[in-house]
Protein backbone atom coordinates (compact mmCIF):
# COMPACT_ATOMS: atom_id res chain seq x y z
CA UNK A 1 0.00 0.00 0.00
CA UNK A 2 0.71 3.64 -0.77
CA UNK A 3 0.23 6.68 0.83
CA UNK A 4 0.77 9.77 -1.72
CA UNK A 5 0.42 13.25 -0.06
CA UNK A 6 0.50 16.88 -1.43
CA UNK A 7 3.25 19.63 -0.59
CA UNK A 8 4.30 17.55 2.40
CA UNK A 9 7.51 19.39 4.43
CA UNK A 10 10.36 17.33 3.78
CA UNK A 11 13.70 17.63 5.66
CA UNK A 12 17.33 17.31 3.74
CA UNK A 13 18.25 13.50 5.72
CA UNK A 14 15.36 12.65 4.92
CA UNK A 15 15.22 13.57 0.99
CA UNK A 16 19.31 12.70 1.38
CA UNK A 17 18.86 9.21 2.08
CA UNK A 18 16.07 8.69 0.01
CA UNK A 19 18.43 9.87 -3.01
CA UNK A 20 20.86 7.24 -2.03
CA UNK A 21 18.26 4.93 -2.97
CA UNK A 22 17.72 6.29 -6.24
CA UNK A 23 19.33 7.36 -9.55
CA UNK A 24 17.99 11.04 -9.00
CA UNK A 25 21.04 11.86 -6.82
CA UNK A 26 23.02 12.24 -9.58
CA UNK A 27 21.36 15.35 -11.09
CA UNK A 28 22.59 17.41 -8.39
CA UNK A 29 26.10 19.40 -8.46
CA UNK A 30 28.69 19.09 -5.92
CA UNK A 31 28.83 22.27 -5.03
CA UNK A 32 26.99 23.20 -1.38
CA UNK A 33 25.07 20.55 -1.91
CA UNK A 34 23.26 20.54 1.34
CA UNK A 35 22.47 24.76 1.49
CA UNK A 36 21.30 24.22 -2.30
CA UNK A 37 19.26 20.76 -1.93
CA UNK A 38 17.51 22.54 1.53
CA UNK A 39 16.60 25.45 -0.31
CA UNK A 40 15.71 23.56 -3.35
CA UNK A 41 12.86 21.86 -0.58
CA UNK A 42 11.58 25.13 0.61
CA UNK A 43 11.04 26.99 -2.45
CA UNK A 44 8.97 24.32 -4.78
CA UNK A 45 5.72 25.31 -6.06
CA UNK A 46 4.29 21.51 -5.76
CA UNK A 47 5.29 18.57 -4.45
CA UNK A 48 3.97 15.12 -4.35
CA UNK A 49 5.27 12.25 -1.96
CA UNK A 50 4.95 8.35 -1.89
CA UNK A 51 5.34 6.72 1.26
CA UNK A 52 5.07 3.13 1.99
CA UNK A 53 3.01 1.44 4.70
CA UNK A 54 6.45 1.85 7.40
CA UNK A 55 6.00 5.48 6.52
CA UNK A 56 9.44 5.50 4.49
CA UNK A 57 9.64 7.69 1.87
CA UNK A 58 9.53 5.60 -1.72
CA UNK A 59 8.70 8.54 -4.32
CA UNK A 60 8.62 12.50 -5.17
CA UNK A 61 7.46 14.97 -7.67
CA UNK A 62 8.82 17.99 -7.46
CA UNK A 63 8.19 20.79 -9.76
CA UNK A 64 7.42 24.68 -10.01
CA UNK A 65 4.56 25.97 -11.76
CA UNK A 66 2.43 28.76 -12.36
CA UNK A 67 -0.64 26.71 -12.25
CA UNK A 68 -2.13 27.74 -15.45
CA UNK A 69 0.13 26.58 -18.21
CA UNK A 70 3.49 25.16 -17.65
CA UNK A 71 4.62 23.09 -15.08
CA UNK A 72 8.56 22.52 -15.07
CA UNK A 73 9.26 18.62 -13.41
CA UNK A 74 12.70 19.31 -11.46
CA UNK A 75 12.57 15.77 -9.22
CA UNK A 76 10.76 12.43 -10.07
CA UNK A 77 12.04 9.58 -8.39
CA UNK A 78 11.64 6.56 -6.91
CA UNK A 79 13.35 4.50 -4.73
CA UNK A 80 14.99 1.61 -6.57
CA UNK A 81 13.53 -1.08 -4.74
CA UNK A 82 9.65 -0.03 -5.77
CA UNK A 83 10.76 0.90 -9.33
CA UNK A 84 8.00 -0.92 -12.09
CA UNK A 85 5.16 -0.88 -9.59
CA UNK A 86 3.27 2.10 -10.92
CA UNK A 87 4.43 5.05 -8.14
CA UNK A 88 6.42 7.11 -11.23
CA UNK A 89 3.64 7.33 -13.29
CA UNK A 90 0.88 8.19 -10.18
CA UNK A 91 3.47 10.80 -9.28
CA UNK A 92 3.26 12.14 -12.60
CA UNK A 93 -0.48 12.14 -12.91
CA UNK A 94 -0.99 13.34 -9.66
CA UNK A 95 1.62 16.29 -10.02
CA UNK A 96 -0.16 17.47 -13.70
CA UNK A 97 -3.77 17.06 -12.03
CA UNK A 98 -2.88 19.14 -8.98
CA UNK A 99 -1.03 21.71 -10.74
CA UNK A 100 -3.72 22.53 -13.38
CA UNK A 101 -4.54 19.09 -15.16
CA UNK A 102 -3.36 18.13 -18.42
CA UNK A 103 -6.31 19.76 -20.31
CA UNK A 104 -4.16 23.06 -19.48
CA UNK A 105 -0.56 22.25 -17.84
CA UNK A 106 2.29 21.78 -20.36
CA UNK A 107 4.80 19.55 -18.66
CA UNK A 108 8.55 19.84 -19.24
CA UNK A 109 11.48 18.80 -17.60
CA UNK A 110 15.40 17.60 -18.40
CA UNK A 111 16.08 13.96 -17.74
CA UNK A 112 19.13 11.84 -16.76
CA UNK A 113 19.55 8.75 -20.06
CA UNK A 114 18.38 6.14 -17.30
CA UNK A 115 14.87 7.68 -17.34
CA UNK A 116 14.14 8.44 -21.08
CA UNK A 117 12.02 4.99 -21.37
CA UNK A 118 9.84 6.32 -18.38
CA UNK A 119 9.42 10.09 -20.02
CA UNK A 120 8.49 8.69 -23.70
CA UNK A 121 6.24 6.35 -22.02
CA UNK A 122 4.71 9.01 -19.97
CA UNK A 123 3.64 10.72 -23.42
CA UNK A 124 6.35 13.27 -23.07
CA UNK A 125 8.43 14.23 -26.26
CA UNK A 126 12.05 14.93 -26.57
CA UNK A 127 12.57 18.12 -28.39
CA UNK A 128 15.25 19.99 -29.50
CA UNK A 129 13.74 23.41 -28.71
CA UNK A 130 14.44 23.08 -25.19
CA UNK A 131 17.54 25.36 -23.91
CA UNK A 132 19.35 25.33 -21.07
CA UNK A 133 21.97 27.13 -19.68
CA UNK A 134 23.59 24.51 -16.41
CA UNK A 135 24.83 27.02 -13.61
CA UNK A 136 28.61 27.79 -12.99
CA UNK A 137 28.95 25.78 -9.68
CA UNK A 138 28.21 22.11 -11.30
CA UNK A 139 30.26 18.96 -10.61
CA UNK A 140 28.58 15.93 -11.03
CA UNK A 141 28.40 13.41 -8.52
CA UNK A 142 26.60 10.58 -7.34
CA UNK A 143 24.59 11.09 -3.87
CA UNK A 144 26.37 8.87 -1.17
Amino acid sequence: MITYLRDEDISFDEYHEFLKRTDLGSQYPKERFKERLTKSLKNRSIGITARNRDGLLVGIAFALTDFAYFLFLTDLGVDRSYVKKGIGTELMKRIQTESGGEDDITVVTISNEEAYNFYKKSKLKNHECLFWKCCKQWTEHTVK
